[in-house]
């Protein structure tokens, strides 16, 4: 597609996104990108929620209430939206995106943020290796064939907190039990992101202008994205630095953990065959396993390089997220969610 300039638009157009639609913004991140819009103060905020949910939304955002089996509720609440943000639990069915990514398309819906928060999705053999790869592309495909929508993909590693607290099966840490897992000699680098920086991301992006200028304007512009990811990153850590972080924060000493070392590898294989006998614990340990392997495939930053200047984000401290994973595990807060 030729380059195009806001300066050569028809009268009437805008170079600003201002309607944002966010699908889970009640949501483990989904909440941190429309607390985000809300504060840059450039965007108006519509939550897509189901008839039904009893979901509190972040004060400021409006309401719009759909149901997924009656595809006219969608088209009609994504009517006037410059942006639709779609974040899901895992769980989610697959079907949603697709009804979504149609809608938005009926509605024309110029830009689309999938539900694709993670990896590298460029890196095809990385994608089947995880299983979630294949879908997600095929989500990216449609949007392109069906032609009315951009799509922009997030590629921000894996949710720092939510991960180092999670336990065992994500980073390899269990923080109540005081045990680490480490996959080869666990000085593997990948890149990881906080919730608030991932909103700040999505926030961020959908407040750059939509075009530049003109020929002489070579400020970050939304359609430098289209069609393609952003690589954005809080961290580009292993878990020998993350384990530091844990004894900081925590007061401890290498002496008070129980660590073990396995080969990633076989962690990874582990889990595929967990998954294959019907225990969903298998996903996590393939998925998170995968991107310490020795290809580098969890370090876009070495691979790709980093969006964060671009979007203007801040460098943020490791030890002051650290010390909200660990609070996440003893809080009990993933039993209550249930991840």
């Amino acid at each position: 597609m030729a380059q195009e300039y806001a300066s050569e638009q028809p009268q009437g157009f805008k170079n600003q996104i201002e309607n944002v639609a966010v699908v889970g913004a009640a949501g483990q991140v989904g909440r941190f990108i429309a607390e985000e819009m809300l504060k840059n103060g450039k965007h108006k905020v519509t939550a897509i929620t189901r008839v039904g949910s009893t979901n509190k939304m972040p004060e400021g955002v409006h309401v719009k209430k759909v149901d997924y089996d009656d595809q006219s509720s969608l088209v009609e609440a994504l009517n006037g939206q410059d942006a639709l943000v779609i974040t899901m639990g895992a769980m989610a069915p697959r079907e949603q995106q697709t009804k979504l990514i149609e809608a938005a398309a009926a509605a024309n819906v110029p830009w689309v943020i999938p539900n694709e928060f993670g990896g590298d999705g460029l890196n095809e053999e990385v994608g089947k290796d995880i299983l979630i790869g294949p879908p997600h592309k095929k989500d990216r495909d449609h949007i392109e064939k069906l032609g009315k929508s951009s799509w922009i993909g997030i590629a921000c590693g894996f949710w720092y907190e939510y991960s180092l607290g999670g336990g065992p099966n994500r980073y390899g840490f269990d923080l109540k039990n005081r045990t680490v897992t480490f996959f080869d000699d666990g000085t593997t680098r990948l890149n990881t992101s906080t919730w608030p920086q991932t909103g700040r991301s999505v926030a961020n992006l959908l407040g750059l202008k939509v075009l530049p200028d003109d020929r002489n304007d070579d400020s970050p512009c939304l359609a430098n994205f289209r069609n393609k990811f952003v690589y954005v990153s809080s961290f580009t850590v292993n878990q020998k630095e993350m384990f530091d972080s844990v004894l900081r924060v925590t007061g401890t000493g290498p002496s008070d953990w129980k660590t073990t070392h396995v080969p990633v590898k076989e962690y990874h294989r582990e889990g595929v065959e967990q998954l294959q006998s019907g225990d969903r614990a298998g996903f996590a340990k393939l998925l998170y396993s995968r991107m310490f392997f020795p290809d580098r495939a969890g370090d876009f930053a070495a691979t790709r390089g980093l969006d964060n200047d671009k979007l203007g984000l801040p460098v943020e401290d490791l030890d002051e997220f650290t010390r909200t994973g660990v609070h996440l595990a003893e809080s009990g807060y993933f039993d209550k969610k249930g991840a």
